[in-house]
């Protein structure tokens, strides 16, 4: 057994891309390893800017011999079958094997050396590795075959125990020899093997061990900071990331001009992370005029130099977001909103100011209906009209990610209300399952408003996620539709909102229609005439003062004169009909997006630990739209199933369930299907079918009241006199835990039914009546969830 080192050695590998570097440096080892035979004791990768490096233990020096065995035809086969099989095998007649009347082909591979198989695999690695960007250099990158790495490659380190592993990729041969740190040690250094890798290029100033620089960056950073009487601003991406950039981390604490801090503190941190890959520093919970950037060598003077240097070209870049910022707060945002108008959402859906004015009434028609408590819906219009507006300031167009945030903080500046500003900068949220749910209600307003609209809209253009696509990200949208309304845990009529959605939608889609159509005809647009020539939806008696017009639509043309009366008539009947047939169809848009939500909403639940069985059981119910409501009966079912008289309950239900469905039973009124509708109830309203159906059920229930019922028989009728209502009342009252309550009183009375009653009694009175009472426990249960959803 020997280990195996193998390094390879290039210019700087982007840091981003080191974590999956190692990843598939270990994947596809193992894979080439596995293809001969090889199974490697424990594996290390490590990666630096300047190489990947992978340490296996305890490989063995050698492959095993192996015998592979292919089955063959039958002795007896024909002989086209056996010479297939010689040609597939390449063997002939005498070199196969006969056992028990079949030809079998046995072919025995010898062992290999270790290091044989090594030098074929690292060829195989470096030429299937799948950098996310790669390049071509030097004279060979001319062909599209040469070599390909992240950076150009220019050594390679392999040795198996303390023997070098000759091999080669493209020009490039394995050797003993890598390099170590670029400025304090930038000459050769020559390796043993795995044994004293590490240990040599620490001694030449590489710490190898990416997890031993983070480390180093993410305790030296925070020393630097409390020396100075500070405190680190935690980031742990940012400590990844200083650590792929360096081979031996070195952080410093530097210091910028105290007027920045004007700047709004996420900006300066933003500016200090994505910009320079520095740390910032707080003291008293307030951002400080601090930094901590990460050196990659020792400098002599301790530091300094590199210090006013990084201070510097900060320095720079926040001088620009000062900028930036002053220059944003010369404009209102009211005005920076009328830019909105240059800026496409989607080329279906107009531009982010058409989203604005839907965003705005929805967010004031939830705040007036009450949908969301307490919210002014003044303010709500107020927020909503001015919440995209920082999307056109020059901070948001350099810092993309302070969308909303810069909103806040440009609306506190012009002095408007701490609601308003609130809301601006939180409308986005919830952005991520752990991100913060507001619940101030103009934010509420705001934020739902936002992401219902856009929910709508992709909808109603048949523009719904497919499969694993999602590119408007309306999943997500979903998801935050169903945390702001659970947080808030108010009555929530998601249908009905969706509806009200439906209309703002259509309302602005039939105005830009008007317009369009109004300006064609105007300037005379033959398309458009013909357009509404060929309109068969207006009728003489519909609009009287349009169908001269287009019953003599073959002359009209150049020759005929609109004016601006008659234009605006054509166009609102067109449109009209338009809106219609788009609110015909706004049930099948609602619907689906009521099916969508329901999906989000399972795998929500499904991830908080709730049974997915049993959200079935309360979805199985149909004509709920109250998310709130919803989940409070599924959390009270998945509590009552849990208990003892839940699991004895489910268990009669399944049995009183599938008896009803062995004989097909639909009750004694199902003597209404005779009258040969195709709907059973089609006719129970008829004048003349009344009276006949009503002494029908009079007869047949006396029938089932002409014998004396057994004592488990009664003790279930009453029960359930007792419990269907409590049951049905609880529920309407929105108290679950009381409904369940309810149904469990009826635990013991059908247990006892089973044990003592026969219910397909050769009495075929009894039988139906026994039946029916079945039918009157299920729908008693019903009336709580669809039990027959619930697994157990």
């Amino acid at each position: 057994m020997s280990d195996f080192l193998l390094e390879l050695r290039s210019e700087e590998i982007p840091a981003r891309m080191q974590a999956g570097a190692r990843a598939s440096l270990e994947k596809l080892f193992r894979e080439q390893l596995a293809a001969a035979g090889l199974k490697p004791g424990a594996i290390t990768v490590w990666s630096t800017p300047r190489r990947l490096a992978l340490i296996a233990r305890d490989l063995p020096l050698a492959t095993e011999a192996v015998s592979e065995e292919l089955k063959g035809p039958k002795t007896s086969a024909p002989p086209q079958a056996l010479e297939g099989f010689l040609r597939k095998t390449g063997l002939t007649q005498d070199q196969l094997t006969e056992r028990d009347g079949i030809y079998f082909a046995v072919t025995e591979k010898p062992g290999r050396a270790t290091r044989d198989v090594l030098a074929e695999a690292i060829p195989a690695i470096v030429r299937a590795f799948p950098w996310p960007k790669s390049q071509r250099w030097g004279a060979q990158s001319i062909s599209t075959e040469s070599l390909r790495w992240v950076r150009p490659l220019s050594g390679i380190v392999a040795i198996l125990g303390e023997d070098l592993v000759e091999t080669a990729v493209g020009d490039i041969q394995s050797g003993y020899a890598t390099k170590g740190h670029r400025f304090h040690h930038p000459g050769e250094i020559t390796i043993g093997g795995a044994h004293d890798y590490a240990d040599k290029l620490r001694a030449c100033h590489v710490l190898v061990d990416h997890a031993e620089r983070q480390d180093i960056v993410r305790s030296k950073a925070a020393e630097a900071a409390s020396a100075a009487g500070l405190t680190l601003v935690a980031d742990e991406g940012l400590v990844i990331e200083n650590a792929g950039l360096t081979e031996w981390p070195v952080p410093l604490l530097g210091r910028f001009d105290e007027t920045f801090l004007e700047v709004p503190p996420e900006v300066i941190q933003l500016t200090a992370r994505t910009n320079q890959k520095y740390f910032v520093c707080e003291a008293g919970g307030k951002l400080a005029n601090a930094f901590v950037c990460t050196a990659n060598i020792e400098a002599s003077d301790g530091g300094t130099a590199i210090v006013d240097g990084n201070r510097k070209v900060l320095a720079a870049r926040l001088s620009d977001a000062r900028f930036f910022w002053q220059q944003d707060r010369k404009v209102t945002l009211a005005d920076q909103a009328k830019k909105l108008e240059r800026i496409t959402f989607h080329e279906k859906l107009g531009t982010v100011a058409d989203k604005v004015v839907r965003i705005a009434k929805l967010a004031e028609w939830l705040a007036s209906e009450g949908i969301v408590p307490n919210c002014d819906p003044k303010l709500a219009r107020q927020a909503a009209e001015l919440c995209k507006a920082d999307l056109v300031t020059e901070m948001v167009g350099e810092f993309p990610e302070l969308q909303g945030l810069m909103g806040g903080y440009y609306a506190r500046a012009e002095g408007l209300s701490e609601a308003v500003a609130d809301a601006i900068r939180d409308h986005y949220k919830p952005v991520g399952q752990g991100d913060e749910v507001p619940t101030a209600p103009v934010t509420v307003a705001v934020s739902l408003a936002d992401k219902l609209d856009t929910l709508l809209c992709f909808f109603s253009e048949a523009m719904e996620p497919t499969g694993s696509k999602d590119p408007f990200a309306l999943r997500r949208a979903a998801l935050g539709v169903i945390r702001q309304i659970l947080a808030v845990s108010e009555p929530f009529d998601l249908k009905n909102v969706l509806f009200e959605a439906r209309f703002f939608y259509l309302e602005q889609y039939g105005r830009k229609e008007f317009d369009r159509l109004f300006t064609e005809i105007k300037n005379g647009q033959q398309s458009a005439i013909e357009q509404l020539a060929g309109m068969q939806v207006v009728q003489e008696n519909d609009y009287p003062h349009l169908f001269d017009i287009l019953e003599r639509s073959e002359k009209i043309g150049a020759d005929y004169v609109f004016d601006d009366e008659k234009i605006a008539r054509v166009a609102e009947a067109y449109v009209g009909r338009l809106t219609h047939v788009e609110n015909q169809a706004s049930w099948v848009v609602v619907q689906r997006l009521l099916d969508f939500f329901a999906d989000r909403l399972k795998i929500q639940q499904k991830e908080a630990g709730v049974r997915h069985d049993l959200i079935d059981a309360v979805f199985a119910l149909g004509g709920e739209d109250d998310l709130v409501r919803l989940l409070a009966r599924v959390h009270a079912l998945q509590a009552f199933v849990g208990t003892e008289d839940g699991t004895n309950l489910l268990a009669g239900y399944k049995r009183a369930a599938n008896i009803l469905k062995k004989e097909d039973w639909h009750g004694s009124e199902g003597e209404i299907a005779r009258t040969g509708e195709e709907d059973p109830l089609a006719q129970v309203d008829d004048p003349d079918l009344a009276p006949v159906i009503a002494a029908k059920m009079a007869d047949r229930h006396a029938q089932d009241l002409s014998y004396t019922p057994e004592p488990a028989e009664k003790a279930l009728t009453d029960a359930l006199d007792a419990a269907g209502p409590q049951a049905a009342a609880a529920v309407e009252a929105e108290a679950f835990a009381t409904a369940m309550a309810a149904l469990a009183t009826l635990r013991a009375p059908i247990d006892a039914f089973f044990d003592s009653v026969t219910v397909n009694d050769a009495d075929e009175i009894k039988r139906r009546s026994r039946l029916d009472l079945l039918a009157r426990f299920r729908q008693a249960v019903h009336g709580v969830a669809d039990f027959s959803k619930i697994e157990g």
